[in-house]
């Protein structure tokens, strides 16, 4: 790391600094002010994103922006499921030739169409589609109204230096050159692997990016030719495999009144992006020769798989794209940053409330870690099958011009040899649902090591496309959703937790003496535990009997919930020594090396 060499004209003391307001960042500072824990946010540029960049909240994050009064915003300025909830793959939009605007093949995806119900069963929230662009304003808006004065656009990292107790850093004033020295307790890098990473020594593993893509932002009118409903929409041009790209709806309106897009043109090597000749090529892969468009931005970007060796190093903690960054297939960048964020508020928050020793913070690592692998590969996995099924049809990038038009003819032949090919069609593109459909991907990830405690139980089978997502209170895994009735109010079992409630305890209608004994333990850790008793006769009403379905503990058991609603510990039913076992617990939760015995 950086020594510190030029004397600063002001210094402050603050709990953590983050440096980065994008997406992670701004989700961070929402959450560290919720859980009560003072912060100062640094941002090199003047103002959030000017770029859409991602554009897919899934059901996990939106159940996290729920968790921290951001959901309502967010869905009111993005597209609902019904604007977006299917993938489309089309010759082009418009044109009047045998093969133009033509529906190749199209299915549902990301919770929409015949995937709501099952969507709507796991969560008391639906994934929601807003772009960076529309979605950090309202983060930052949130950021600043909840820590005052401590949300800093403008301002840049400078040196910086690990002191064993503290990470004393200059941050300058972009605008007036004006250098502040910041001491905190510890550091939150969500900067997209820009600064920190590489000063602390960090290593990203992977395939360095070898491809380049080439984005176009702009506005135009399309409602003659959209079809309404469409996440994304892959163009697979029958004359030119360079006109194969994807077309992406940015908003602010939704369907076919959306005045913004993002087109992607097909990776390939670095080049400088040749603006004049972009609103041509856009027109032309759109097959709308005299399409009135306004761009905004061209820009080029690199396809990367990469994963950092650690999230932490000392006082440093990493997440976002400074960690993880993966092909956009499935969506998981931006969403796996704000989990990220999600994991490290509420122990960040324990540690600087003396709740929890320093090494809870070793467990972000440990859990969150093989999360992001994960994700990067299924990323990278997506992204390569997806063009495999485009080239197992005959109609991918890499078929040659001359063979194109005969193979698209084939394919939309009315003949029952055409019948025969779009059945094959169908079969191969069902399986991209592990792309477009992968519920599991998005909820189902569970953390086996780390601040949980293991019942020595399996995790449920899961499908080998990660289409199908079961619910589970296995240690490690997110708390099943169900729906709860309380003194006339109707609340989901992931409103029991949180910053204000900490730690929940929920049992069935025989879990009394669970309940006490969390009082005791609450009391005695100094850490909030919400106990709730559920189902017949309890004070919880099991609105419409999917909790008793789900909760896999008999009436007497018992579920520990941490603040991020992963399930901590579990007992499968009533225990002789209530208190010292779950005293148990949550000492091995909170601390990896302590298990204190009752007095």
């Amino acid at each position: 790391m950086a020594d510190l060499g030029r004397q600063a004209t002001r210094a402050i003391e603050v709990p953590v600094l983050i440096v980065g307001g994008g997406g992670c960042g701004l989700a961070a500072s929402n959450l560290l002010s919720d859980h009560g824990v003072g912060h100062l946010l640094v941002e090199r540029h003047a103002d959030t994103s000017k770029i859409p960049k991602a554009h897919y909240l899934n059901q996990r994050s939106m159940e996290i922006l729920r968790q921290h009064g951001l959901a309502e915003e967010v869905a009111e300025q993005g597209a609902p499921l019904e604007k977006f909830g299917k993938v489309r793959w089309l010759t082009s939009l418009g044109g009047d030739g045998r093969l133009d605007a033509r529906v190749i093949h199209e299915m549902d995806a990301f919770g929409g169409g015949a995937l709501r119900e099952t969507y709507a069963a796991a969560g008391p929230v639906l994934p929601v589609k807003l772009p960076q662009v529309r979605l950090e304003p309202i983060l930052r808006r949130h950021a600043e109204r909840r820590n005052p004065g401590r949300v800093l656009f403008g301002h840049e990292l400078g040196a910086f230096s690990d002191e064993g107790d503290r990470v004393v850093a200059e941050v300058r004033d972009t605008a007036t050159g004006e250098i502040t020295t910041v001491s905190a307790r510890y550091l939150v890098a969500a900067d997209g692997g820009r600064t920190v990473g590489a000063a602390v020594g960090l290593e990203m593993r992977g395939r360095p990016g070898a491809l380049h893509v080439t984005t176009a932002y702009f506005s135009a009118d399309l409602s003659q030719w959209w079809h309404e409903g469409t996440l994304i929409t892959h163009f697979l041009n029958p004359y030119s495999p360079e006109l194969s790209s994807n077309l992406i709806e940015m908003g602010p309106s939704w369907g076919k009144d959306c005045e913004e897009w993002v087109l992607h043109f097909p990776p390939g090597e670095r080049a400088q992006p040749d603006e004049r000749a972009i609103v041509p090529k856009i027109r032309e892969v759109l097959g709308l020769p005299d399409l009135e468009l306004t761009m905004h931005h061209v820009t080029q970007w690199t396809v990367e798989s990469l994963l950092a060796d650690r999230y932490r190093v000392g006082r440093v903690l990493l997440a976002g794209d400074a960690v993880h960054r993966q092909p956009p297939t499935v969506g998981l960048g931006l969403n796996t940053g704000i989990q990220d964020a999600h994991n490290l508020a509420w122990k960040l928050a324990a540690v600087l409330t003396g709740r929890a020793p320093d090494g809870l913070l070793d467990t972000y690592e440990a859990e969150r870690r093989p999360v992001g692998e994960h994700n990067v590969d299924w990323a990278v996995s997506a992204a390569s099958h997806h063009h495999a099924i485009i080239g197992a049809l005959g109609l991918g990038h890499n078929v040659p011009q001359q063979r194109r038009g005969p193979a698209f003819d084939a394919y939309f032949d009315p003949s029952p040899l055409g019948a025969a090919a779009r059945a094959r069609a169908a079969e191969f593109f069902a399986t991209h649902r592990g792309g477009c459909q992968a519920h599991d991907v998005e909820m189902g990830f569970a953390y086996e090591e780390g601040a949980v405690v293991p019942d020595g139980s399996r995790p449920p089978a899961r499908e080998p496309l990660r289409d199908v997502y079961r619910p589970t209170t296995r240690p490690g895994h997110l708390l099943p959703h169900a729906w709860l009735e309380h003194d006339g109010r109707r609340l989901s079992t992931h409103d029991l937790t949180g910053a204000a409630t900490g730690f929940a305890l929920l049992t069935g209608p025989g879990g009394t003496p669970w309940c006490e004994a969390a009082g005791r333990i609450a009391e005695k850790f100094a850490v909030p535990i919400f106990a709730a008793r559920i189902g017949d006769g309890a004070e919880f009403a099991d609105a419409d009997g999917r909790w008793e379905a789900v909760r896999e503990i008999t009436g007497e058991g018992a579920v520990l919930v941490r603040p991020d609603n992963h399930v901590a510990w579990r007992s499968m039913g009533a225990s002789e020594n209530p208190e010292e076992v779950l005293a148990d617990a949550v000492a091995r939760v909170l601390d990896q090396n302590a298990m204190p015995a009752l007095p």
